[in-house]
């Protein structure tokens, strides 16, 4: 699965929306994305695919959360 479907995934679930280091522990523990070098998710990675889909994700006061 793509990281911005383990984030959709994951914040489907959410209220109020999470962090970019929550995004990416859940991510991490549930195994829903795995990288190319075996490395786990960082939140860096998260908060881009956040920047680099806002119709999907918006950014609010230190939190992640679906627009969908």
């Amino acid at each position: 699965m793509k990281l911005a479907e383990a984030m959709v995934y994951a914040l489907a679930t959410s209220h109020g929306g999470l962090t970019t280091r929550q995004l990416a522990d859940v991510t991490n523990r549930r195994a829903l994305h795995r990288r190319a070098d075996g490395q786990p998710v960082t939140s860096s990675q998260v908060y881009a695919v956040a920047c680099h889909l806002p119709a999907i994700f918006a950014r609010e006061e230190g939190r992640i959360r679906l627009l969908m």
